[in-house]
């Protein structure tokens, strides 16, 4: 933000930029800003005469971190809840309860948490993560998913908590990477817990869930793991960076309905990958099977494989699974 932008948003009583002025600046449509303020609660703390809309610097710094995100392909749902995450001073140091700027909109994406009851969710983990309290961790994951179920403690807690975690320590010099590896472990173990707790279903298809070679991301595709175990869906769920010959293996063996490729980045994300697993058939002579593969995870964005599948998130990856799977 350049030293314009910054003198004018720096006091509402300066004025404010208005929304036009910020569409401009950001590269975003007004409307977009109007609709994020309206549904996520994305909005200025000032309004001239209590109806115009006038940006802070705060705000604008929250819009970027909103733009972020939904440019790296979260749905717009998702990096609302982690940018207001992120934004907020509270999770890794004080501890006042107020809900601030969230707690201005009840708007929330179907099946999540209100943001405001969401953001004090968030506020309590994060804190058990900078105590390293790895007792506390486990007690609050449980009881989230517990009281909200999986889909919308991951969506609404957990995503957004792992999130305002990890932006801390990039904006500390590294100072809380501790933090966010003892946070992951803990997540990783609770989702765990989660999937283990039904039995498939026999007559199901299984879902084979593997990370892209040199992708090291895995705790979605856990997520999505204990979302279909739930279900009593079969999974077989591989991991970080499985390579290539074993992932044909797999699929071979294993003969699943649906293979899920995650790649968090671009770097990662492979189209030839993706027409190797889709050529792969097993079965005898007259009745050989492909399985439909889905590509998952924001190192797809932009580059696509045609017709390929592209789940917006974990409600809607479980959706297309389980109709797969139940065919």
């Amino acid at each position: 933000m350049d030293d314009a932008v910054s003198t004018l948003t720096r006091d509402p009583a300066v004025g404010g930029l208005t929304t036009g002025a910020v569409a401009r600046l950001l590269g975003v449509a007004p409307t977009t800003l109007r609709s994020w303020d309206r549904r996520y609660g994305i909005g200025p703390a000032f309004r001239e005469g209590g109806r115009h809309r006038r940006w802070t610097a705060a705000d604008i710094r929250l819009l970027e971190c909103m733009c972020g995100l939904t440019n790296a392909g979260m749905p717009p749902a998702e990096a609302a809840r982690a940018a207001l995450a992120a934004a907020s001073p509270e999770p890794l140091s004080g501890p006042d309860d107020h809900e601030g700027r969230a707690g201005r909109s009840a708007s929330h994406a179907p099946g999540a948490l209100p943001i405001g009851r969401a953001r004090r969710e968030c506020r309590g983990l994060a804190r058990a993560a900078v105590r390293l309290d790895a007792h506390a961790m486990d007690e609050l994951l449980a009881a989230a998913i517990e009281r909200y179920g999986l889909l919308a403690a991951w969506e609404s807690v957990i995503m957004p908590t792992l999130h305002a975690v990890g932006r801390k320590w990039e904006t500390a010099g590294e100072r809380y990477i501790e933090v966010e590896h003892l946070l992951s472990w803990h997540v990783s173990s609770a989702l765990r817990r989660a999937a283990s707790q039904r039995p498939p279903v026999a007559g199901s298809g299984v879902s084979l869930l593997a990370c892209t070679p040199g992708e090291s991301h895995t705790l979605a595709l856990e997520a999505l793991t204990a979302g279909l175990a739930q279900q009593g869906l079969p999974v077989r769920m591989f991991g970080a960076a499985l390579p290539v010959e074993a992932m044909e293996e797999a699929v071979r063996r294993t003969g699943p309905a649906a293979v899920v490729l995650w790649a968090q980045s671009r770097s990662t994300a492979s189209r030839a990958l993706v027409a190797r697993v889709e050529s792969i058939e097993w079965g005898v002579r007259g009745a050989r099977r492909r399985p439909v593969v889905l590509v998952a995870g924001p190192g797809w964005a932009g580059q696509l494989p045609p017709g390929a599948r592209h789940p917006s998130g974990l409600a809607e990856a479980l959706d297309a699974l389980a109709a797969i799977s139940r065919r």
